[in-house]
């Protein structure tokens, strides 16, 4: 039996978290990414600033993005 940590949204697009594994990934995603957008201005060369900030926040949202997809109970697709 797999186990689902999203539910799907009633609206829209995308899923909600149900669990406290659900929750612990949204959770630590956002913290990632406030991390990243903090340490961003500490990196004195000004052309690798915005490449780790895009790169940084493109990983942990791609990363966290795919396994919420990957455990969301019936998939990702418009509801009205």
């Amino acid at each position: 039996m797999k186990k689902y940590w999203f539910k799907q949204k009633r609206f829209g697009y995308g899923a909600a978290p149900s669990t406290w594994q659900g929750w612990t990934l949204t959770v630590l995603a956002l913290l990632l990414c406030a991390g990243i957008v903090l340490t961003g201005p500490g990196i004195r060369d000004n052309l690798l600033r915005p490449l780790f900030v895009v790169l940084g926040l493109a990983l942990v949202i791609g990363a966290a993005s795919f396994i919420a997809w990957h455990k969301t109970e019936g998939g990702w697709r418009w509801r009205s």
